[in-house]
């Protein structure tokens, strides 16, 4: 008996979801119909975080252009979270960060749940909550306004399917870093302490099994929800080999390398200015997030200092440059600071966070030496433009980097 009404609940529960779902595919098409005119296609960009600052907003707003360029009948629309900026406001800070200008409207659609995809919600199971957040977040994008095509710029896989299903839109993605990927896997199998498994875990035998069985199970969903996408874009070898892996779409996955300002960079002096002394250069260009491992940065540069006398040890500077995109990434640049006064390294090591696309060039003008120290890098915009400026790169021999940046032959 209690079995069955155990069940009875479950049925009924399940037939509400489908109803609701129904309903919210039916209100949404008829929303789209309504407004549309009669040859507008509206292309939408799934971008909460667009003012951030980063390579994939570059590769946001280079589409944009692209689109608006080729397709005068297509409306663009970008659904954000940045709620704190107008549209003008973003588009002006993609101009003076990346020096593109957006040739006509767009439309911004301000999203108010994007705080359930912060990773700082889910201390466990952080991967599973950030995608169940992303869920909500596409649902509240296509009721606001539900376009002809949808394209997710920033790898939340798990909205595709709503948009296919819901909105009945052509579906496409461009996928700058997998979610899960076999080296994810491949850390917490070998027990090894990284940024996405935790010391505690790596000691436990039986941890690492549960969440060895979490990831696979997540990466067999995450693989359903990614072969919704009717075109799948990869920025790198390296992404595109573990999204083939997951994904099993190799005839619909196209690899385009996300626009790196090269020819901007060559035009820079090989010369570097004169400076009192012999000073030397440092520079690191990447987001503060915690996989680019800044603070690996911070300490091989005191270990570098530590083999010098104290006259050559002045003639060194680091600078850490990059975008700051939320509470996290500041807490990040915090630490950093902090860390660096525990080095007493405080007069040689400057932290620089969301700097403008001139000042940007300024430093790649100045720099003798570009560090990047992300493992498995899924391409690296800024190790192209260290290249491109004359700058000496030291980078992790990974990822993009290794695949398709570096030339061996």
């Amino acid at each position: 008996m209690w079995f069955g009404d155990c069940f009875n609940h479950l049925a009924l529960s399940l037939l509400s979801l489908l109803s609701l779902c129904f309903f919210l595919a039916l209100l949404t098409r008829l929303r789209k119909r309504r407004r549309r005119k009669a040859d507008e296609i509206v292309v939408g960009f799934f971008h909460p975080y667009c003012n951030a600052g980063g390579g994939g907003e570059r590769v946001l707003w280079c589409a944009i252009n692209a689109i608006q360029n080729k397709y005068p009948n297509v409306q663009c629309v970008v659904y954000t979270g940045d709620t704190d900026a107008t549209g003008d406001e973003i588009l002006s800070k993609a101009q003076s960060t990346f020096n593109i200008k957006v040739q006509r409207f767009v439309n911004f659609q301000h999203l108010r749940t994007r705080f359930l995809v912060e990773a700082k919600l889910y201390p466990l199971l952080t991967l599973l909550g950030q995608s169940v957040g992303s869920v909500v977040l596409g649902l509240e994008a296509a009721f606001r306004y539900p376009p002809d095509i949808y394209i997710d710029t920033m790898g939340y896989a798990f909205t595709i399917p709503i948009f296919k299903w819901l909105c009945g839109c052509e579906t496409a993605c461009y996928v700058h870093y997998p979610t899960i990927s076999s080296d994810m896997l491949s850390v917490v199998e070998c027990r090894n302490n990284s940024f996405n498994n935790r010391k505690i875990i790596a000691r436990s035998r039986l941890l690492t099994k549960f969440k060895l069985f979490y990831y696979k199970l997540f990466a067999y969903c995450y693989g359903v929800a990614g072969r919704q996408s009717n075109v799948v874009m990869v920025n790198s070898s390296w992404t595109q080999g573990h999204v083939d892996q997951l994904w099993s779409m190799s005839g619909k996955t196209w690899k385009i390398y996300p626009p790196c300002d090269v020819m901007g960079s060559m035009s820079l002096p090989l010369d570097r200015p004169v400076t009192t002394g012999d000073e030397k250069l440092i520079i690191s260009i990447a987001q503060f997030r915690p996989e680019k491992d800044h603070a690996l940065q911070i300490r091989s540069f005191h270990r570098f200092l530590s083999n010098l006398n104290p006259t050559e040890k002045s003639n060194f500077r680091l600078i850490l440059a990059g975008g700051c995109r939320n509470h996290g990434d500041e807490a990040r640049v915090n630490e950093l600071r902090q860390l660096t006064e525990e080095l007493q390294l405080g007069g040689q090591i400057e932290i620089q966070t969301n700097i403008s696309f001139s000042k940007l060039k300024e430093l790649l003008a100045a720099a003798h030496v570009g560090m990047h120290t992300m493992k498995n890098e899924h391409f690296g915009i800024g190790v192209v433009e260290f290249q491109a400026a004359g700058v000496i790169v030291l980078a992790h021999n990974s990822g993009g980097p290794e695949m398709d940046i570096v030339q061996k032959n």
